[in-house]
């Protein structure tokens, strides 16, 4: 069994919260409420503002857990035995295979059903 998860309450988690969201609200005004500036400067703003506000957000409690999830994920990936190429085109010949044949069998049965149906109205 898992223990109980804690949550603690640290005030400068809230605040860098708040700071990564302001400077994402920064991000999108600056592109509004600046169009004289060049395309590139803008972007280059928006994009400075958004890597600090990913940097911060990351900084958090939760942005902490969420790279360890990422980490963790990375671990099991490498622990997945994928197929060789021979094995894939076994695999997908079989299916087509068997949606060629199931195909066949389901157009079979709805001609048959059509020619019950309509010898029975008329």
């Amino acid at each position: 069994m898992t223990a109980p998860v804690e949550t603690v309450r640290d005030p400068s988690n809230a605040i860098k919260w708040v700071a990564a969201v302001l400077l994402l609200v920064a991000a999108t005004l600056v592109n509004r409420y600046l169009p004289d500036l060049a395309v590139a400067l803008r972007g280059l703003i928006m994009v400075a503002l958004g890597a600090v506000a990913l940097v911060l957000a990351l900084l958090t409690q939760q942005g902490k857990a969420f790279l360890d999830l990422l980490k963790l994920a990375q671990v099991e990936v490498r622990k997945v035995v994928w197929p060789t190429k021979a094995e894939t085109w076994q695999t997908t010949l079989v299916v087509l295979v068997v949606v060629l044949v199931m195909s066949l069998l389901l157009w079979g049965m709805d001609s048959l059903f059509g020619l019950a149906i309509s010898a029975v109205i008329g």
